[in-house]
């Protein structure tokens, strides 16, 4: 029966999460399977991963052939080098000490990458919060200017609306006429 090693497709729509599994080539995508090896978490940044890399060297040992998808995550979190130390230590190239010795020193040097990566990936996200907020601050500081500025001009076109209504209340212009109707009566009679 062959075997593959692949991705089981899992979670709700637009938000895929993977199980890792040793199946056989004819059952169904999300069909039957012999064994669940791992998840796959592509949503998160890194993606997470969660792996038996014993189990999945296991089953590479005995014919197992994992997709590119899975050949991938498996090189990813170091299944694929451990199959290869052991095939080495089978072959008598290696002692078992010095493949685990050379594991260990691979999964430290790719844990301090993935650490960098988060830490960047940090960095990144508190830098465009401080620019966002420079941003905002500067918008606000030119909003307060710009109504500044808006104030003062009607201020200004309050006091010069009352210094030409001072100057026109100053300099009345009258004509003389009569101060009222009675008068006016008697200014028409007098003529007549």
């Amino acid at each position: 029966m062959p075997v593959k090693i692949r991705l089981q497709r899992h979670g709700k729509k637009g938000k895929p999460f993977y199980w890792i599994v040793a199946a056989d080539v004819r059952s169904k995508r999300d069909g039957k399977y012999l064994e669940k090896i791992g998840t796959y978490n592509p949503n998160t940044n890194p993606a997470t991963i969660d792996l038996d890399v014993d189990g999945a060297v296991n089953w590479l040992q005995n014919g197992a052939q994992p997709t590119d998808t899975a050949k991938a995550i498996l090189s990813y979190k170091g299944a694929m080098l451990k199959n290869h130390l052991v095939g080495g230590v089978r072959k008598g190239a290696l002692t078992e000490e010095q493949a685990d010795a050379k594991f260990q020193a691979w999964l430290d040097e790719k844990a301090g990458k993935v650490a960098n990566k988060v830490d960047g990936l940090a960095k990144a996200k508190a830098d465009a919060k401080s620019k966002a907020l420079e941003a905002e601050v500067k918008v606000n500081e030119d909003r307060a200017a710009a109504a500044k500025e808006i104030e003062e001009e009607a201020i200004k076109a309050e006091a010069d609306a009352k210094a030409a209504a001072a100057a026109a209340n100053a300099e009345p212009v009258e004509e003389k006429g009569p101060e009222s109707i009675d008068d006016a009566q008697n200014a028409a009679s007098e003529e007549a």
